[in-house]
């Protein structure tokens, strides 16, 4: 469905990403992982047209990306921010209508409700203030608003970011639930390796804006470079 291909971005005349070539299939999960600075986010807004492609191309079902992100979330590609980034004073029910904003009345409707369907304490606070919600509702909400807009693909920065180990369990379960019974193919990139590469269609490893490692996530969790660099002292012990 996605191609990267010898991508070259950055900021300014600051180049982070280094030639990356990956491939995300229609309908599965692409995890991307590194350490901070190694351009994860950098790649996510670069095919959400925030940040410009210096060199390289990005294309969907073939054809060339447009440049300009609301022509990119026109195209059916969806990102939920690191850090959530909702709207605190408007309603949760509020939140959701703005992340629908391209989308005809009646489809606005229904997707509403499959929100609500997937994430029911939304409804239970549908007209609560977000800014109230702890930060796992948050995130709920940041993920929902990205569902309103009908994605073929969603972009997920850090979802777990600042989540207590019980909640971000639950992040990804409803990662893995919107993959499964929505066929939603979702890029994300995590700093949990652990969880993340077991939920892994495929992975990739950026370094220094470059892809050194890659493969299927189960064979990544096995790998010994990525244990001992991403998985910690009791993965080691696998």
């Amino acid at each position: 469905m996605l191609e990267v291909k010898n991508l070259h971005s950055g900021y300014n005349k600051i180049e982070v990403l280094h030639g990356i070539n990956i491939t995300v299939p229609d309908g599965k999960i692409i995890v991307v992982i590194g350490r901070n600075g190694a351009g994860k986010s950098t790649l996510l807004n670069t095919i959400s047209g925030l940040v410009k492609i210096k060199s390289g191309s990005i294309l969907l079902d073939g054809k060339k990306l447009p440049s300009s992100p609301h022509k990119i979330v026109s195209s059916g590609i969806i990102q939920v921010p690191e850090g959530r980034r909702i709207f605190p004073s408007l309603t949760i029910d509020e939140n959701l209508i703005m992340g629908g904003y391209l989308v005809s009345p009646s489809d606005l409707k229904t997707r509403k409700e499959l929100v609500y369907d997937t994430f029911p304490i939304l409804r239970e606070r549908a007209n609560q203030q977000a800014g109230t919600m702890s930060g796992g509702e948050q995130q709920m909400l940041a993920m929902g608003r990205g569902m309103m807009a009908g994605p073929k693909i969603l972009l997920l920065d850090e979802p777990s970011l600042g989540l207590a180990p019980l909640i971000f369990n639950q992040v990804f379960e409803l990662v893995k639930k919107l993959n499964h019974e929505e066929n939603m193919t979702i890029i994300l990139v995590e700093q949990n390796a652990s969880i993340a590469l077991r939920m892994a269609d495929y992975a990739y490893v950026l370094e220094n804006g470059e892809v050194v490692i890659e493969g299927p996530g189960k064979a990544l969790v096995e790998d010994p470079r990525v244990k001992a660099a991403y998985l910690g002292a009791a993965n080691k012990k696998v």
